[in-house]
């Protein structure tokens, strides 16, 4: 379907069928970056590549200030990195540090989407065996925004089939295993999502009562003419702006093997003739539920990918807003 009629099948029966319209928008998205980087065909695999390889992005990701009133914004997730970036106008804007799913209880992995943003929102717990072992908490009860036992903290960003993007409880959330399948945010980091996207889509809803409602529990549902996509990754291999990274397969789902890698490299026409497997054996192994794995792969290509590469610090120690100007630069030294 090309861009033109989706967008008049958008415009036309936008009130009836908008789902089924934000979707062919988002899947000729992919189409389209896959295209302009690749001459191979878009496998149901590559749909977790990561929104930062530059088998979609050529290499190169741009950054902008955020502005108001440019409604073309987009967020991703990709899991292992814990890290989700916001985008408009196909540039980077922000990204943030969260907390995701436990193994048991892992987030979604594909594409979902907001269209609603609530403070002070109600919880309701689901049936479900998790739910049963709190005591004091029946499923299907209505648990307020006032009440302690309520875990969804001052504001929640539905997905869809009950997955939320919601404050975290506490700080060391981000970096780690941690909710019953939802995305985790410090509470000052998701209203700085939340209005920026209300901000590039004009929504209709004033600075004074959003103000109130971070200082009082009533509700505030502010509803999103058109959803914004939300694409969520699951991508351990990631070759970001001429850069191998190397995250945990936190969710064990056996993506950090030696063919796996080799074949990532590859793709991303990486020379691998000086790369032996017990080089990436070695490099497999250096890599942790609190670290990545780093390195340029001009150095992979020169078989120095173990003297040069280094294990950082999945989530940095002193964080700095990875949308300022600092946070932009540390952000392009690791990519």
């Amino acid at each position: 379907m090309s861009s033109s009629t989706c967008k008049q099948f958008l415009f036309a029966y936008r009130n009836q069928f908008l789902v089924l319209a934000a979707t062919c928008t988002i899947v000729m998205s992919w189409q389209t970056a896959w295209s302009q980087t690749s001459s191979s065909p878009l496998t149901a695999a590559d749909r977790n590549e990561s929104e930062r390889s530059d088998k979609l992005t050529g290499g190169r990701i741009e950054f902008a200030d955020f502005e108001p009133n440019q409604p073309d914004i987009r967020v991703t997730l990709n899991v292992p990195s814990f890290r989700l970036t916001l985008w408009q106008n196909g540039k980077e804007v922000k990204s943030y540090y969260v907390g995701v799913g436990l193994k048991a209880h892992p987030i979604y992995v594909g594409d979902r989407e907001a269209t609603e943003i609530i403070w002070n929102p109600a919880w309701i717990p689901p049936a479900s065996d998790w739910v049963s072992k709190i005591d004091g908490v029946r499923p299907g009860e209505v648990i307020k925004a006032s009440d302690p036992r309520n875990p969804l903290g001052k504001m929640k960003i539905p997905l869809g089939d009950r997955y939320l993007i919601h404050q975290a409880a506490k700080l060391t959330d981000v970096g780690n295993l941690v909710s019953h399948g939802c995305v985790r945010m410090p509470r000052s980091d998701l209203y700085d999502l939340a209005e920026k996207i209300i901000a590039a889509r004009g929504a209709n809803v004033s600075r004074k009562r959003i103000t109130a409602a971070k200082r009082s529990s009533r509700m505030l549902v502010v509803r999103l003419e058109e959803p914004v996509p939300v694409d969520i990754n699951y991508d351990t291999l990631v070759v970001e702006g001429g850069v191998l990274h190397v995250y945990a397969d936190v969710y064990d789902r056996g993506t950090n093997r030696p063919s796996r890698l080799r074949a990532e490299l590859e793709a991303s026409n990486v020379d691998v003739s000086n790369l032996s497997d017990a080089t990436i054996k070695q490099i497999l192994r250096k890599v942790t539920r609190r670290t990545e794995f780093v390195v340029d792969t001009r150095s992979i290509a020169e078989g120095r990918a173990l003297e040069d590469g280094r294990a950082i610090p999945l989530i940095p120690r002193k964080q700095k807003p990875l949308g300022s100007a600092s946070g932009r630069r540390t952000a392009a030294r690791k990519s």
